[in-house]
């Protein structure tokens, strides 16, 4: 891939950031448990077991200190949530710049 190309897809996927809508909140993976769910640390300062739905799983890889969207479940939403996205290096960084993610994180 030509230099020029990987910066277009830098800025596509820097316009293209998916923002946390109604009751979605960021988070920062802790702790991977198995089984497909992990200990999420959410920007509303609660820890929440999350899970990674059937239709993400093959494409959804994760690792501890990764950055993703959480829905929390109608049911228990304090404590249990699902993993919606994972956000790559240049989105973190837009995050932060604009105020969405907390800097020292």
């Amino acid at each position: 891939m030509k230099r020029r190309e990987r910066e277009q897809t830098v800025e596509e996927q820097i316009r293209r950031v998916p923002l946390p809508k109604g009751k979605q909140v960021l988070g920062i993976l802790e702790q991977r448990l198995g089984a497909n769910h992990m200990s999420i640390k959410c920007m509303d300062g609660k820890t929440r077991n999350c899970r990674v739905p059937g239709r993400l799983r093959r494409r959804l890889w994760l690792r501890e200190g990764d950055v993703v969207l959480v829905e929390p479940w109608e049911l228990d939403w304090d404590k249990r949530g699902d993993i919606l996205i994972k956000y790559s290096k240049a989105q973190i960084g837009w995050l932060k710049s604009k105020g969405f993610l907390k800097a020292e994180l």
